[in-house]
């Protein structure tokens, strides 16, 4: 006799993803893996006394979304201090902290994340400053994180306790004197300055994973640095307390601990895992970091705007910046490999990737150990084929192309040609390179990251609904090595799955706006937005 499920859905779309896409009516789940799947009548057989059974009402059903690049943790500090990403100008930023501050009067610093000025309604193109950030408080520090993360603006009693501690080359100045500005490694030192303890980082990260979850995502690949977010991921998976399944990129200055503790890639439980060595190459476009073979379109603009003097640490050639030296990136990524590491390296420009590219290809079996280019937003047709050639993974953003419209940040900073030339995702898959898409908390989305790749300018951008849902599906599972119990929807894979309102293929033209009924891990509903 067939022992009884624990759970069906029934009456249902149920898309598999699988190649090609299958769809069943309705699922079996026992032990929180799929058992079944086929019509109403023939999984109806496993339904037994203590069965429960969830009716689709004919919704859609997909594998469960795994962001595969995120920061959980800014994700949280959105949620649980001032969120700027809605803000369409200085004075909504400014009065969204000050409000923040006064609801918050015990919290020693004024913090908020998310604000990006080249959306704000007056075009304006350089961040916050110390002297509008000093209109918030006086009194206590307070520091703005653009959207990026790869910039901090910082009010003048931030600046005074931080700056001894920030590499003078990565802070703008003007006339002499700083504005209150912090780009690349200043930025990263004044993120670290704000990690959380372990009892703030509980209430974080709990805050960003039930968001996740809301949102259909089972499953992240969270870069990690300098924080206790590990430890308390661990804590909040021994504790039932952990919704989503996580893998943890580890920045490469913690690649030394890691190899002392054996750690390795792939090392953890069902829940919580080790990922990748992270690091970086160049910085962002809206940072004008971004290391390119051209100057910027706006390089004179962003001059004149700033009135950059010889130490604000920009190249004298407009054409961005190295974050991680092409030869230290190199010597990284050999040591990383030769212990036996998957490596994820972000690099956006041109010439970012070429270095990059050139680094990962050097190693002795790239494509065995899955390393990955995170964002590849500039990838030219060369480079997306020797990807390709060497199985290195395209971690990409689809939630990047809200700055791909004319006149946009992509226009701005690159010009038409090379904006037209951003994130290029069929491009990617029609030279055969292992596509997963991230959101990099941009915000984390990933209906809208489909949307958007879906509706993409161009059509070397732009994919099917099929193969956007893949990507942050399937592709996903398989940059992080788990398409043999992620991703798709078959007999043994793991019952992470998400129930949306309405089918992605009957509104293709506005996926952003299907609302999410139920997600499930292991065959645990971690979110119903139908029974509340």
């Amino acid at each position: 006799m067939t022992e009884a499920a624990d759970l069906l859905l029934i009456d249902g779309e149920i898309h598999a993803l699988t190649d090609p896409d299958i769809v069943y009516e309705a699922m079996a789940i026992r032990d929180g893996e799929i058992v079944r799947l086929g019509d109403t009548y023939e999984v109806e057989f496993l339904e037994g006394v203590a069965t429960d059974v969830v009716d689709c009402g004919g919704r859609t059903v997909l594998p469960g979304f795994i962001d595969a690049h995120t920061h959980v943790e800014q994700l949280g500090q959105h949620l649980v201090h001032a969120d700027l990403s809605d803000a369409t100008s200085v004075a909504d930023c400014l009065e969204t902290l000050s409000a923040h501050a006064d609801a918050e009067p015990d919290r020693e610093w004024v913090l908020g994340f998310g604000y990006d000025e080249s959306a704000w309604d007056d075009s304006r193109t350089r961040p916050l400053t110390r002297e509008e950030l000093d209109r918030v408080s006086e009194d206590r520090p307070v520091v703005a994180m653009r959207v990026d993360l790869h910039t901090a603006s910082l009010n003048s009693v931030a600046l005074e306790r931080l700056g001894d501690d920030l590499p003078a080359s990565d802070l703008r100045r003007s006339g002499g004197e700083p504005t209150g500005v912090a780009v690349e490694d200043a930025a990263e030192a004044v993120r670290r300055e704000l990690t959380a303890d372990r009892a703030e980082m509980r209430e974080v990260l709990a805050a960003a994973t039930e968001r996740a979850v809301e949102l259909g995502v089972t499953g992240v690949h969270d870069k990690v640095r300098g924080s206790v977010a590990p430890r308390v991921y661990r804590d909040m998976a021994v504790d039932g307390d952990l919704p989503l399944r996580v893998r943890i990129d580890y920045w490469s200055d913690h690649l030394e601990a890691l190899e002392e503790v054996g750690l390795a890639t792939n090392a953890g439980d069902d829940r919580v895992q080790t990922g990748a060595i992270k690091s970086f190459s160049d910085g962002s476009f809206g940072s004008r970091t971004a290391r390119l073979r051209e100057p910027y379109a706006d390089a004179s603009a962003a001059g004149a705007d700033a009135e950059h003097d010889a130490d604000e640490g920009t190249d004298d050639d407009d054409r961005g910046q190295w974050v991680v030296d092409p030869d230290d990136l190199a010597a990284l990524v050999e040591r990383a490999d030769s212990a036996g590491y998957q490596v994820c390296v972000h690099a956006i420009g041109d010439a970012a990737i070429e270095e990059t590219l050139s680094a990962l290809e050097s190693t002795a079996d790239p494509g065995g150990r899955r390393h990955r280019i995170e964002h590849a937003e500039l990838a030219t047709d060369d480079q997306f084929e020797r990807m390709a050639d060497a199985g290195v993974v395209a971690s990409m953003q689809p939630n990047f192309h809200r700055w791909a419209d004319e006149g946009g940040l992509y226009d701005r900073r690159l010009g038409r040609e090379r904006r037209n030339r951003t994130n290029r995702f069929r491009r990617a898959l029609e030279a055969g390179v292992p596509l997963a898409f991230g959101s990099d908390c941009m915000p984390l989305d990933p209906l809208l990251g489909v949307h958007h790749a879906v509706t993409a300018p161009t059509e070397a951008q732009r994919l099917s609904v099929t193969d956007a849902l893949r990507a942050y599906t399937r592709g996903a599972a398989y940059a992080g090595f788990d398409e043999d119990r992620l991703g798709t929807l078959e007999v043994g894979k793991k019952a992470d799955l998400v129930v949306l309102e309405e089918s992605p293929w009957d509104r293709a033209d506005r996926i952003d706006e299907i609302d999410v009924a139920m997600t499930m891990v292991d065959g645990d509903v971690v979110f119903d937005g139908v029974g509340g």
